[in-house]
């Protein structure tokens, strides 16, 4: 019973459908999208977000970046949307952008300092003066990650007839929890295991890099719904302008 990289970009969607009507996460970033003449996704996956974006009649130009080919696989299946194969740290487009974009935390996946620099230098470059970057990542005083282990995502119906089960397995180190997630059958059986990284930056540190990278920070929240970061909040969602 293989489970193929195909399979797992497939079941990302099952399992995280982009619905701006339904989630306020989706909500905050459609409108941000649509407002904006020019959009880069940095981290774009299957490109939910973008092919939202143009069924819902943007007309300006949208990008997507991700470096998984089987990701793009599936967000290519749009072809009025650019999909590029590749990582922040490598973007060259200069000054052609109003708005970038990390989705589904995807900043967390940046485990240093280095890399964080290296990422927002090009997304930086990318940006016009005065456009923005909007981001959000995982309140370390949450502790989400005590909630991941306990239980499994439920019954996912996969495409194929079967049904599926997502599961991790953790471990902390410092900032950085390391990740395994096990996609299994809803009886038990184990198809796959992927392991990651993920890094939970402050408040403090994080505005330092972005000031650093040339960002000013014009808007940073607690929940979807703008409220302010607090000890209780789960995100810190940022809007930086490019200076």
């Amino acid at each position: 019973m293989d489970f193929t990289d195909d399979d797992v970009a497939e079941l990302y969607d099952l399992a995280n459908p982009w619905d701006p009507d339904r989630w306020p996460s989706d909500r905050f970033y459609d409108g941000l999208v649509a407002a904006a003449g020019s959009t880069l996704d940095v981290g774009c996956g299957t490109g939910q977000m973008l092919r939202e974006a143009r069924v819902r009649g943007h007309q300006g130009r949208l990008l997507g970046l991700d470096p998984d080919p089987a990701a793009l696989g599936r967000a290519r299946r749009r072809t009025d949307v650019e999909w590029v194969e590749g990582r922040a740290a490598d973007i060259a487009w200069r000054r052609e952008f109003d708005l970038a974009t990390m989705t589904g935390h995807a900043f967390q996946c940046l485990l240093s300092d280095e890399e964080v620099r290296a990422s927002l230098a090009g997304i930086r470059g990318a940006l016009r003066t005065g456009g923005h970057f909007a981001f959000e990542t995982r309140h370390p005083q949450a502790r989400a990650w005590e909630q991941w282990t306990r239980g499994d995502s439920g019954d996912i119906a996969f495409t194929d007839g079967r049904v599926l089960r997502l599961g991790y397995r953790i471990e902390v180190r410092g900032d950085v929890v390391d990740t395994t997630e096990v996609t299994s059958l809803a009886e038990g059986t184990v198809l796959r295991e992927d392991t990651g990284s993920l890094r939970f930056l402050d408040v403090g540190p994080l505005n330092v890099l972005l000031a650093e990278s040339g960002f000013e920070v014009e808007g940073q929240y607690g929940d979807w719904r703008r409220g302010p970061v607090t000890p209780e909040s789960g995100e810190i969602i940022t809007i930086a302008r490019a200076t």
